[in-house]
């Protein structure tokens, strides 16, 4: 699914799901970088992220994988 990440002016990191008209803070990341692992919504969903370069601007659409979490 496509989802949108960014960092708010305050530093915290949100995921955009654009088919469910859903933002959700990130409130925990498997990898430091973020890229390449799994990171969990407030909502429950757990996200796999693709792998990017260190450095990658926000925000950024990316093609992210649900792998568990809260109902639709």
């Amino acid at each position: 699914m496509k989802v949108m990440i960014r960092r708010s002016s305050e530093g915290v990191l949100s995921a955009y799901v654009p088919k469910k008209d859903l933002e959700e803070p990130i409130v925990a990341q498997e990898n430091p970088d973020l890229w390449g692992g799994s990171v969990t919504l407030a909502n429950g969903w757990v996200l796999q992220l693709p792998e990017m370069i260190v450095g990658t601007t926000l925000p950024i659409t990316v093609e992210a994988r649900r792998l568990s979490g809260g109902g639709d």
